[in-house]
């Protein structure tokens, strides 16, 4: 058994790794980008929405509108609706490169909702404190909304991660590399199963990972449970 595994690892155990390495930058980085602007959408949306703090239904409607045209889009459509425009931004519509607008135009409105939603749990009495001291608007949204929802941002966060790993298998499949193209490629079209269970393991752990570090920082972060 343990010679199988070890032949294994001398055979495939490189490739794993760099596919592994490839997933994960093709997660983080994307993920990041779309909450700088998930985040910014997200704030705009809860405070333009009518009966919130700053309500303004014509930009809340566009920009609602807009949000919901992009995520309505599957993953494998827009990313080859727009390769003209990631090979514009990025010089190539393949690889590490190309997956980074497709996956960024489908985060960002699906954080957008996210945050929105997070910030419309906050109870209305810690807004209403900082507002009557006279707060400006970006002053409220800083030490009042943001710090409270953080939790559920932070659980959020686990979602988004998730969705986005799942993403970059689906890229996988029409040659972006990572672990999705590795089980494709060998478990599919050269019907070798123990490479494609590798890689499906390995997609599994980094779930798993990504869900028990965003419970634990969201736990961290509620200051409700720390003094409880």
């Amino acid at each position: 058994m343990l010679d199988t595994v070890s032949a294994f690892l001398a055979e495939y155990g490189g490739l794993l790794f760099e596919g592994t390495g490839s997933t994960i930058i093709m997660v983080l980085i994307p993920t990041a980008i779309s909450y700088v602007i998930g985040l910014a959408l997200g704030v705009v949306l809860y405070l333009t929405a009518p009966g919130s703090l700053r309500p303004i239904p014509a930009l809340n409607a566009v920009l609602g509108w807009v949000v919901n045209i992009l995520r309505s889009f599957p993953f494998i459509v827009l990313m080859v609706f727009i390769i003209p425009f990631t090979r514009l931004i990025m010089g190539t519509g393949s690889g590490i490169l190309g997956t980074i607008p497709p996956l960024v135009l489908s985060a960002s409105p699906f954080i957008a909702r996210m945050i929105e939603q997070s910030l419309a749990e906050v109870p209305r009495e810690s807004v209403e404190a900082v507002e009557a001291c006279g707060a400006s608007t970006p002053r409220i949204v800083f030490s009042a909304l943001l710090p409270e929802a953080l939790p559920s941002i932070v659980r959020g966060v686990a979602v988004v991660l998730i969705s986005v790993l799942g993403y970059t298998a689906i890229a996988g499949a029409v040659g972006a590399g990572g672990l999705g193209d590795i089980a494709i490629r060998y478990g599919y079209y050269r019907y070798q199963s123990d490479v494609m269970l590798a890689a499906v393991i390995i997609l599994v752990v980094i779930v798993q990972v990504i869900q028990s570090l965003c419970d634990f920082l969201a736990r961290k972060s509620d200051h409700r449970s720390a003094h409880s």
